[in-house]
């Protein structure tokens, strides 16, 4: 059997959670490394979602929830840092006795040109973790987009930063003839259009001729992300519609996972094992709503197991009996590795 060569996943992911002061220039710590993609959401009010990354520069953000146009805004995310981040007087980030969730994602640091595709693209990629931030302008004819993994993306998703438009997830369950939507609840619908029915590469991605994924001009950012054993899974299952739910298995035990029914309307449910440090795991954030997080007991929640998680509900966010899920999932613990600490179960 192959090992991860992940053996510490909080090495490139981590979540940090924190309480706001409302005061300028707070450093938010113990991060454990310099995030180059950090995302921020209020647990306690409906302050929209804010996303930052290095190539945009820290003060510019986006909002899972909404379709606008990135916007600098000095009073949220001022710098990154070497062992997380600095945040100003924004509400949206530092409003004061306000609790906060803020998930990071390490990427290389640094910047580069990437010329594989037809297109060339600016990338801050991690090679050992499949994960890579690119930025490109858009031309409105089907190209091709360099990503800088080396290995076929799982999942990609994708914002037109210069104007109002819907944000575009790729996922390799569903494929490149199929569309979603970060920012709603929408099911999927089948248009080519978006990825030009090609699947990605090794080397590139393809867009096709709308301006969610390739607006003509347009600055574009996408977040590439890839399988990596013991440290990040790209899937699907389908619900039984019963509290002893599917299991799935992801080969680690989950840190983060984000979920999305497909079939029918349904929000983007993000739970993690820092705001649930115990099963059930029923405290919830939509990646596609600026609501509080709210408590899923009874309806909606999961089990973060060692080697994977478990729907425990029966409700249609997460487990309708015949209903299609797509996931995306970061690791706490691999369940094997070379650092004998095998991943227990909660």
């Amino acid at each position: 059997m192959a090992y991860t060569t992940i053996n510490k996943p909080t090495d490139y992911f981590n979540t940090k959670l924190y309480t706001g002061n409302g005061t300028d220039a707070t450093g938010i710590t113990g991060v454990g490394f310099q995030p180059d993609f950090t995302w921020i959401k209020s647990r306690s009010d409906g302050s929209w979602h804010n996303l930052f990354d290095v190539i945009r520069g820290a003060t510019t953000r986006l909002n899972s929830n909404s379709t606008s146009a990135d916007n600098t805004a000095s009073t949220t995310l001022q710098s990154f840092d070497t062992d997380g981040f600095t945040v100003g007087t924004g509400g949206d980030v530092n409003g004061n006795t306000i609790n906060y969730a803020s998930w990071n994602w390490l990427a290389s640091n640094t910047t580069a040109s990437n010329t594989d595709g037809s297109i060339t693209s600016t990338v801050s990629a991690n090679t050992t973790s499949g994960f890579s931030i690119v930025s490109y302008t858009g031309t409105g004819s089907t190209a091709t987009v360099g990503h800088g993994l080396g290995v076929t993306p799982k999942m990609i998703i994708t914002k037109n930063r210069s104007s109002v438009e819907t944000w575009r997830p790729y996922h390799v369950a569903l494929g490149a003839g199929q569309a979603l939507a970060l920012n709603d609840v929408n099911a999927t619908d089948t248009d080519a259009a978006y990825w030009s029915n090609t699947a990605p590469t090794s080397s590139v991605f393809t867009v096709g001729t709308t301006a969610g994924t390739n607006g003509s001009g347009n600055s574009m950012i996408a977040y590439c992300f890839a399988d990596v054993q013991g440290f990040s899974k790209f899937g699907s299952y389908t619900g039984n519609g019963n509290a002893d739910g599917p299991m799935v298995y992801t080969g680690f035990k989950p840190a983060w996972v984000m979920m999305k029914r497909t079939d029918t309307t349904n929000d983007w449910f993000i739970f993690d094992s820092t705001r649930n440090t115990f099963n059930e795991t029923d405290l919830r954030i939509s990646a596609n709503s600026n609501g509080a997080e709210s408590d899923q007991t009874g309806s909606n929640p999961i089990d973060i197991l060692s080697n994977g998680f478990k729907c425990r509900g029966n409700a249609g966010a997460t487990n309708a009996s015949g209903g299609s899920y797509i996931y995306m999932a970061f690791a706490e613990q691999p369940l094997v590795g070379t650092n004998d600490i095998p991943a227990t179960a909660r």
